[in-house]
């Protein structure tokens, strides 16, 4: 069973929040707080995209040199990345140099922007649970999602729209990124707050 712990600060977080502090520090003032920032929410949905097949601390480390090296995740910047940039990208030792995942950003920047066309992109994503934070309180680690019926619609719906990285379960865990969907665990001091 993995139940919440608690950390050397005496706070009971939930059980996947190591004791690195920069974790610490996301897992109590990002993940699962509503995020209804155009910009930030690309930003986090690449990343997300980033971390298939990787933990999320190796992309929460790399954070900062991936908000440079994208240009702060200006969809507009990143939509005319050419063959020269991509080649600064890959030599790039501040971001996990994978040719598809780069390509991937840059092809979701221009699908980005396409939906900004038509609207924000906050409104586009927050469609799928109505405007509603969904809200769990797992007891057990074992008990929280890796996809859901939500997942899957936006999933579908970004593949359509041209994104790419966008498989059911990195989408729920965007979801939890952006506090779409809440699951911090029962008992985990965050809980308190929300």
């Amino acid at each position: 069973m993995r139940k919440v712990r608690r950390h050397a600060d005496g706070k009971l977080r939930c059980a996947w929040c190591s004791d690195d502090p920069l974790y610490v520090d996301y897992h109590d003032n990002e993940w699962g707080a509503a995020l209804h920032n155009d910009r930030r929410l690309f930003e986090m949905l690449c990343l997300e995209g980033a971390q298939a097949g990787l933990s999320w601390i190796t992309i929460l480390r790399k954070r900062e040199s991936y908000r440079q090296a994208f240009d702060g995740f200006d969809a507009e910047s990143m939509a005319r990345y050419g063959a020269a940039k991509r080649k600064r990208l890959m030599n790039n030792a501040g971001i996990v140099r994978n040719r598809l995942k780069i390509d991937a950003f840059i092809g979701n920047a221009r699908a980005y922007l396409k939906i900004r066309e038509r609207g924000s992109f906050d409104d586009y994503l927050w469609q799928f649970t109505n405007g509603k934070v969904i809200r769990r309180r797992p007891i057990d680690l074992s008990q929280v999602a890796v996809s859901t019926p939500y997942s899957d619609a936006m999933s579908k719906d970004l593949k359509k729209q041209g994104f790419r990285f966008v498989g059911t379960t990195i989408c729920h865990a965007f979801m939890q990124a952006v506090g779409i969907v809440d699951e911090h665990q029962r008992n985990c001091w965050v809980t308190k707050r929300r």
